[in-house]
């Protein structure tokens, strides 16, 4: 009968696992370590030797609440010659003796969580296991070093805002390696509905990562449960702060953490996104932040956007909409669930827009369904078919209560992008979701989708044409003209209508105050002519009225006198904020302070007061933000400095992350790359 090894002490070998399992940037205090991927802890016995085949050691594995071998929360297992990576397993490395060697595996689609191991009746320690991308066997497997770095590693990254014809890099901060983010994400895991109704289960379904995303996608809103951000989509923050305020997830995660799980005040869809891509990232699946430019909301699932105007091309507001951007989260796995073919990346939605199962989140479906139209797939299919792809049909709603279709140049799913491996630039992934606009493929993918709507043309070589252009420079605080260009491409002498607006708007579309507005009656066209009708935009009217986007709408309506027809020309249009200027002051070296000399000039036509710099960086900051207020007011023109210090704590290429705020300019962003040297 074999010996059970009685155990003295034992060393879990922290920095060793951790750097081999590329946990290590969580700290080397406690182990944590990933599926699939043997990991080894030093045991000293009490008394007698290990001794091939003569010695025992029942090591047992628990996670969860009420751990159970039914729901494969609990395993059991003895010494074996080798290890087994398949299953939970068990061996000693190295030669007989008191000291031993103990190598130990999970298999690659074990839970992931919190576990206790036992050892025989003497040893008992905790673990966290997270999923692994290095491993074949693991759902989450990506076989690309430098992808995995990205997208697993990368700790910083941008996200893309302003509009599809100028998509603006936004920095951020995912942190998922930060003290107590690791924690916090466990936790969200552990405040879901499902794991408080049946935590055995839940803890169970935590081996599937299209369950993790399906969880996240819920609890990262709070609309069901107890989850992180509160999103809110008007200038009113009161009881919060702006969504435009954040520079990272850590913050957030932090607050949640630290006030008994109360939703953090507020957000919206890049800072959902973004808290989404942190948490899967620091689990150990392999996720990115996408931005969908012309994105439709569809709320009735018939894949097609019914918009509405008055007489002067304003928007009437319906429940369908055109955000001017959205962002949602893509992640990497396999789908043994579908039919072969969809594997690779799955988009979730972690903003609250509409219920799913009757939970408000969205999601994982296949990017590669979206692009066939099988929307049979699951899980909701439908709702991002039409973020990408829906059909557009605009009417006017006249005075008299009748309404007339209305020929409207929208196309919804334009630029859809993502940061680039490995460097800051756009990468432009429309592709991965659509066919081509118009092509065969789009319209067979349409006929899949049961669309009964034919794709909306643009005739521009018949009839009149209705085109609006900008000038090449838009700033906040310039004035600017932008122009409504009509073009009578018919052989006749045309006389129109032109209503030529401009409003406010905010990115998911909601209109704000007027900027400008002209109505000419009397528009005459020779054949083939053309008339160029600018519209003054002046800071003086649009700079009380503009939002935290910098976005406003033009729209320009051109009526037929002779045919009655109606067209409708609308273009969204981001000011561009001025630059941060960031320098770095001393040597970057691991643990050497150093300083950041923030400068930004006021491109305003008036002062600018409560000015306040703030700056974070994963493994730059400590997982804190650094603010630098100033008293002092700076006029028209003038510049802003502050110096902000800070001490690295690990080497590598890093992200400082700058935020500029004030009374006028609000929450401007910019970004420093800085490498650090051991």
């Amino acid at each position: 009968m074999a010996q059970a090894l009685d155990i003295a002490r034992w060393d879990l070998q922290c920095e060793l696992n951790n750097t081999h399992h590329r946990t290590d940037l969580n700290g080397v205090d406690r182990l944590i370590v990933r599926r699939g991927q043997p990991f080894t802890v030093n045991l000293q016995l009490h008394s007698g030797v290990y001794q091939p085949g003569a010695s025992s050691l029942v090591c047992t594995v628990e996670t969860g609440p009420h751990p159970s071998d039914q729901y494969g929360t609990r395993a059991s297992f003895d010494l074996s010659a080798n290890i087994d990576t398949s299953c939970w397993s068990a061996a000693v490395t190295g030669p007989p003796g008191n000291m031993v060697a103990l190598s130990i595996c999970s298999p690659p689609d074990a839970p992931i969580g919190r576990y206790t191991l036992t050892l025989g009746h003497s040893g008992r320690f905790e673990f966290i296991l997270l999923f692994n991308p290095w491993c074949p066997g693991d759902a989450v497997y990506m076989d690309n070093e430098e992808s995995l770095k990205e997208y697993v590693l990368c700790q910083d990254g941008i996200i893309f805002r302003g509009n599809y014809k100028l998509p603006l890099p936004t920095p951020w901060n995912f942190g998922q390696f930060e003290t107590g983010i690791l924690d916090a994400c466990l936790r969200i895991l552990d405040m879901n509905p499902k794991y408080l109704r049946n935590p055995g289960k839940d803890c169970s379904g935590r081996r599937n990562p299209i369950y993790v995303c399906r969880v996240l996608s819920a609890m990262v809103n709070c609309n069901d449960d107890q989850g992180v951000l509160l999103g809110k989509w008007t200038d009113d923050y009161e009881g919060g702060v702006s969504p435009m305020s954040w520079k990272g997830s850590v913050e957030i995660l932090q607050n949640w953490d630290r006030n008994a799980c109360q939703p953090v005040r507020y957000g919206q869809c890049w800072v959902f996104a973004a808290v989404a891509c942190s948490v899967s990232r620091a689990l150990g699946i392999p996720c990115r932040v996408v931005t969908n430019y012309l994105s439709a909301h569809d709320t009735n699932a018939n894949l097609v956007i019914e918009r509405y105007i008055n007489e002067d091309g304003q928007p009437i507001r319906s429940r369908d909409m055109i955000w001017n951007y959205h962002c949602w989260v893509e992640s990497w796995m396999t789908r043994p669930d579908l039919k072969s073919g969809f594997d690779g990346w799955q988009a979730s939605d972690p903003t609250p827009q509409e219920k799913s199962e009757g939970v408000y989140c969205c999601g994982p479906i296949p990017v590669k369904a979206i692009k066939e139209g099988e929307l049979m797939i699951k899980y909701d299919a439908p709702f991002v078919f039409a973020e990408v792809n829906a059909d557009v049909v605009t009417f006017m709603q006249k005075k008299d209560g009748n309404t007339e279709k209305v020929t409207a140049a929208t196309l919804v799913g334009q630029k859809i992008s993502t940061k680039n491996v490995g460097n800051d630039k756009r990468e432009d992934i429309t592709h991965l979701y659509k066919y081509p606009e118009g092509s065969a493929e789009e319209r067979e993918a349409f006929k899949k989708a049961n669309h009964q709507n034919k794709l909306l043309q643009q005739q521009e070589n018949q009839g009149l044409h209705l085109t609006i252009k900008v000038t090449s420079e838009m700033r906040k605080g310039c004035d600017f003209d932008v122009y409504a260009v009509v073009t009578n491409n018919t052989p006749s002498e045309k006389k129109c209508r032109l209503v030529f607006g401009s409003t406010s708007v905010s990115y998911n579309g909601v209109l704000g105050e007027n900027c400008g507005f002209k109505d000419l009656l009397n528009v005459e066209l020779q054949p083939g002519g053309e008339r160029r009708v600018p519209l003054r935009l002046n800071y003086s009217k649009y700079g009380g009225a503009l939002t935290e986007d910098n976005l406003i709408r033009l729209a320009a309506l051109l009526i037929d006198y002779t045919t009655r027809d109606i067209t409708l020309a609308v273009r969204n249009i981001v000011l561009e904020n001025p630059e941060i200027k960031v320098r770095i002051l001393g040597e970057p070296k691991e643990n050497r302070k150093l300083a950041a000399e923030l400068t930004l000039q006021n491109p305003l036509p008036e002062p600018l007061e409560s000015c306040c710099f703030s700056i974070e960086g994963a493994n730059l900051t400590g997982g804190r933000v650094l603010t630098e207020r100033l008293d002092s007011v700076v006029g028209p023109g003038e510049h802003v400095k502050a110096k902000i210090y800070f001490t690295p704590t690990h080497f590598g290429l890093r992200k400082l992350v700058v935020d500029f705020n004030s009374n006028k300019l609000c929450h401007v962003k910019g970004y420093r790359n800085v490498i650090i040297g051991k």
